[in-house]
């Protein structure tokens, strides 16, 4: 199941799900209970959402719509640099004894689609793959057996 914020035509922001060039418009549906798909994520939700997927037809051609980063609103973007090999031998650097974490802005978020800005001071973009971890439900001293539960 691919989900997607988005704006929809009219500067309306909302969410969905995306079924080929269509989407499933789940704010209407859903809006006055989670507002956003964080909220969604947070209340666990998506057993809902699914079932919402399984029964209805699409609102929207995905064409109508400007997608807007997973979660626009995130409460913090927490990165691990240097977590693997092969990047930290191409940056001539040993791997770190413990993870080195740094924070991003949600203004630094680029959604499926949208511009890149180059800095003038840099004359290329550094490629590299990422994953990214949305952890919707939050907790505390959490057991190993317990955590995907809160991604």
């Amino acid at each position: 199941m691919q989900i997607a914020s988005y704006v929809r035509a009219g500067g309306t922001p909302s969410y969905g799900i995306v079924l080929g060039d269509a989407v499933i418009d789940l704010g209407p549906r859903l809006g006055g209970r989670f507002p956003t798909l964080r909220a969604v994520l947070a209340a666990d939700a998506l057993a809902e959402v699914a079932a919402i997927a399984q029964a209805a037809k699409p609102d929207l051609r995905l064409s109508e719509v400007t997608l807007l980063p997973p979660i626009p609103d995130p409460a913090k973007i927490v990165c691990v640099g240097r977590n693997y090999r092969g990047h930290a031998a191409e940056s001539g650097v040993a791997l770190p004894e413990h993870p080195m974490l740094f924070l991003r802005l949600v203004n630094t978020l680029v959604a499926h689609g949208g511009a890149l800005v180059r800095p003038r001071q840099s004359g290329d973009f550094d490629f590299e793959g990422e994953l990214a971890v949305i952890i919707g439900k939050g907790g505390r001293h959490i057991q190993p057996a317990a955590a995907l539960g809160h991604v």
